[in-house]
Protein backbone atom coordinates (compact mmCIF):
# COMPACT_ATOMS: atom_id res chain seq x y z
CA UNK A 1 0.00 0.00 0.00
CA UNK A 2 1.41 3.39 -1.11
CA UNK A 3 1.58 5.93 1.78
CA UNK A 4 -0.47 9.10 1.21
CA UNK A 5 -0.75 12.38 3.38
CA UNK A 6 -3.74 11.74 5.77
CA UNK A 7 -6.17 14.44 7.82
CA UNK A 8 -8.26 13.32 10.75
CA UNK A 9 -10.58 15.96 11.95
CA UNK A 10 -13.87 15.30 14.23
CA UNK A 11 -12.90 12.57 15.54
CA UNK A 12 -15.51 11.62 18.35
CA UNK A 13 -16.54 7.72 19.85
CA UNK A 14 -20.36 7.55 19.74
CA UNK A 15 -21.43 5.75 22.63
CA UNK A 16 -24.64 4.60 21.53
CA UNK A 17 -22.69 2.84 18.38
CA UNK A 18 -19.65 1.46 20.61
CA UNK A 19 -17.55 3.06 17.90
CA UNK A 20 -15.16 5.99 16.89
CA UNK A 21 -15.97 8.01 14.26
CA UNK A 22 -14.03 10.65 11.77
CA UNK A 23 -14.00 12.65 8.80
CA UNK A 24 -10.77 11.30 7.03
CA UNK A 25 -8.90 13.29 4.23
CA UNK A 26 -6.59 11.18 1.98
CA UNK A 27 -4.40 13.79 -0.43
CA UNK A 28 -3.14 12.66 -3.38
CA UNK A 29 -1.19 13.63 -6.29
CA UNK A 30 -4.75 14.89 -8.28
CA UNK A 31 -6.37 15.98 -5.26
CA UNK A 32 -7.93 15.12 -2.06
CA UNK A 33 -11.00 12.63 -1.00
CA UNK A 34 -12.85 13.06 2.37
CA UNK A 35 -14.21 9.70 4.05
CA UNK A 36 -16.53 9.21 6.78
CA UNK A 37 -14.82 6.62 8.42
CA UNK A 38 -16.00 4.36 11.62
CA UNK A 39 -14.03 1.33 13.33
CA UNK A 40 -16.30 0.04 16.62
CA UNK A 41 -13.71 -0.32 19.52
CA UNK A 42 -14.60 -0.11 23.29
CA UNK A 43 -14.35 3.09 24.68
CA UNK A 44 -10.49 2.27 26.55
CA UNK A 45 -9.53 1.77 23.30
CA UNK A 46 -6.59 4.59 22.88
CA UNK A 47 -6.36 7.39 20.83
CA UNK A 48 -3.63 6.46 18.74
CA UNK A 49 -4.55 2.76 18.02
CA UNK A 50 -8.55 4.42 17.13
CA UNK A 51 -6.64 6.71 14.35
CA UNK A 52 -4.38 4.34 13.26
CA UNK A 53 -8.02 2.34 12.36
CA UNK A 54 -9.75 4.83 11.11
CA UNK A 55 -6.88 6.15 8.84
CA UNK A 56 -6.13 2.52 7.54
CA UNK A 57 -10.12 2.15 6.45
CA UNK A 58 -9.63 5.51 4.98
CA UNK A 59 -6.59 4.17 2.89
CA UNK A 60 -8.17 0.68 2.10
CA UNK A 61 -11.12 3.07 0.47
CA UNK A 62 -9.01 5.23 -1.59
CA UNK A 63 -7.01 2.71 -2.79
CA UNK A 64 -10.05 0.52 -3.74
CA UNK A 65 -12.12 3.77 -5.25
CA UNK A 66 -15.32 2.41 -3.29
CA UNK A 67 -17.88 4.04 -1.00
CA UNK A 68 -18.97 7.20 -0.80
CA UNK A 69 -16.41 10.52 -0.55
CA UNK A 70 -15.95 13.66 -1.42
CA UNK A 71 -13.71 14.62 -3.82
CA UNK A 72 -11.65 18.03 -4.68
CA UNK A 73 -9.50 17.96 -7.88
CA UNK A 74 -6.92 20.41 -8.51
CA UNK A 75 -7.13 22.09 -11.65
CA UNK A 76 -5.22 24.45 -13.56
CA UNK A 77 -6.98 28.12 -14.59
CA UNK A 78 -9.14 28.33 -17.71
CA UNK A 79 -9.05 31.38 -20.37
CA UNK A 80 -11.95 33.41 -19.70
CA UNK A 81 -13.55 32.94 -23.39
CA UNK A 82 -10.03 33.94 -24.96
CA UNK A 83 -10.51 37.40 -23.45
CA UNK A 84 -7.68 39.06 -22.09
CA UNK A 85 -7.54 39.67 -18.65
CA UNK A 86 -9.25 42.77 -17.27
CA UNK A 87 -6.90 45.79 -16.38
CA UNK A 88 -8.90 48.64 -14.68
CA UNK A 89 -6.20 51.43 -14.93
CA UNK A 90 -6.18 50.86 -18.64
CA UNK A 91 -9.89 51.09 -18.48
CA UNK A 92 -10.06 54.18 -16.55
CA UNK A 93 -7.34 56.11 -18.83
CA UNK A 94 -9.48 54.45 -21.99
CA UNK A 95 -12.51 56.69 -20.30
CA UNK A 96 -10.52 59.99 -19.30
CA UNK A 97 -8.95 60.15 -22.89
CA UNK A 98 -12.70 60.17 -24.46
CA UNK A 99 -13.71 63.79 -25.39
CA UNK A 100 -17.30 65.49 -24.93
CA UNK A 101 -18.07 62.43 -22.35
CA UNK A 102 -17.56 64.92 -19.24
CA UNK A 103 -19.33 65.30 -16.61
CA UNK A 104 -20.59 68.93 -15.71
Amino acid sequence: MQTRPVQMTDVIYNAAEQCFEALVTVHDSDGSRKYACSINAPISTSFADAATGLRKQAERRHANHGGMFSELQFQSAALRGGRQRFDPKTWLAHIASLSGLRAA
